[in-house]
């Protein structure tokens, strides 16, 4: 009978132990700590000669080990759990507020598959039926020129992930691709520095259209006492002088600054916000890369109530919206359509279709031209952003 019980023991052991190490070691790879795998290997090995330890003295002896050798195998294991538990109790404490996000679906804009898009009451005048403009740009301005497709292009499958036609590729490729003659015009914010020096480069000039202007706004948990900035104490947060929320009337809390990538959109604006002003290096964790991300790291849908982000405001309230978010006041001013319009809201600024001097596609310039157009900017504000044509 004991025979029977060691075993089944034995075998429990050797099927139980590499699965319990197998679905441990699958949790440490989600981890950043990269030493805490050796130190669950330890800690398994530990286990395992301290279990087959206990059944072979008990099967020979007729005795348990002594309390003493099971300590001094007993403790070197509890301490390996007491760190890891410590370790992960940590970065959930860490990240309590934190669920991962993922950025927007921009198939939901797809023309002519689309419900979202804003479309004219009537059919447009202007239509495009051969040598179509190819196409490309934000994240946050898809929405825009895919209801310019709509209006002008051909029905047909203008997938934004895989078309040659209208592509969606985020501000840094699109440019990048408009360089290298890929596509004909995209829809971005104004070019950073080393985008412009990177066209300079190889002699060519941008020419940038503005076609309507939006509002580049910073938000925090909802929350977050805070409601207001001024626009000076945005750039010191972000220049590194100003690192906690007492300092600017809410808790006593670190201030955990997330930025965007280097030739974002939205990374370019808040250089141009600094107005000069050197930014502080942010830990690579706090460079989110996606539009989405920066919304899910800092407030989506469980927010870290320590944060602050930015982005566009249309983006924020529309494309990836979340009720865990509140956008601030800048100087007093809230980031209102009405305020944005009337340049009331101190960091409003245009955004452009852009294109390359010289481009040879004979219906670049009429689609410009319509989309300044009262129907193009008709689209413009149906979509969610402000006419450039005064009212």
């Amino acid at each position: 009978m004991i025979l029977v019980l060691i075993g089944a023991l034995c075998l429990a052991t050797l099927f139980t132990l590499p699965f319990v190490y197998i679905f441990l070691l699958s949790i440490v790879w989600t981890t950043t700590h990269p030493f805490i795998e050796y130190l669950l290997i330890v800690a398994v090995l530990i286990l395992y000669v301290y279990i087959w330890l206990m059944v072979l003295y008990r099967y020979r002896r007729h005795a348990w080990l002594s309390f003493c050798k099971q300590l001094f195998m007993v403790v070197p294991f509890l301490s390996c759990i007491v760190i890891l538990l410590a370790t992960f109790g940590y970065d959930m404490w860490e990240n309590r507020y934190e669920i991962k996000g993922t950025e927007v679906n921009l198939s939901e804009y797809k023309p002519f598959h689309s419900y979202k898009i804003a479309t004219l009451n009537k059919e447009s005048q202007f239509q495009i039926k051969d040598e179509l403009v190819r196409l490309d740009g934000a994240t946050a301005l898809y929405p825009v020129y895919a209801s310019f497709v709509q209006a002008l292009y051909p029905k047909d499958e203008y997938d934004p992930y895989v078309s040659e036609i209208v592509s969606c590729t985020t501000t840094p490729t699109a440019y990048e691709r408009l360089l290298e003659k890929k596509t004909d015009l995209i829809f971005v914010a104004a070019p950073s520095s080393k985008q412009e020096e990177m066209f300079k480069k190889q002699k060519e000039e941008l020419v940038k259209v503005p076609i309507g202007k939006e509002a580049f706004v910073f938000f925090v948990n909802k929350d977050n006492p805070v409601t207001n900035l001024s626009s000076k104490q945005i750039r010191d947060i972000y220049s590194g002088k100003i690192t906690n929320w007492k300092e600017v009337g809410g808790k006593d809390e670190k201030i955990r600054a997330f930025q965007r990538p280097e030739g974002s959109g939205s990374q370019s604006a808040l250089i141009r916000f600094m107005n000069g002003q050197s930014i502080m290096k942010p830990m690579t964790k706090d460079v989110p890369a996606g539009m989405g991300a920066i919304i899910s790291v800092t407030a989506e849908y469980e927010n870290r109530d320590n944060a602050i982000g930015y982005s566009f405001r249309f983006y924020t309230q529309a494309m990836k919206k979340s009720n865990k978010i509140k956008l601030l006041q800048i100087d007093g001013v809230a980031p209102t359509v009405e305020h944005i319009r009337d340049d009331i809201y101190p960091i409003t600024s245009p955004f452009y279709a852009v294109y390359v001097k010289g481009n040879e596609n004979k219906n670049l310039m009429r689609l410009i031209n319509w989309i300044q157009s009262d129907e193009g900017q008709q689209l413009i504000e149906k979509t969610g952003y402000v006419s450039i044509i005064q009212k």
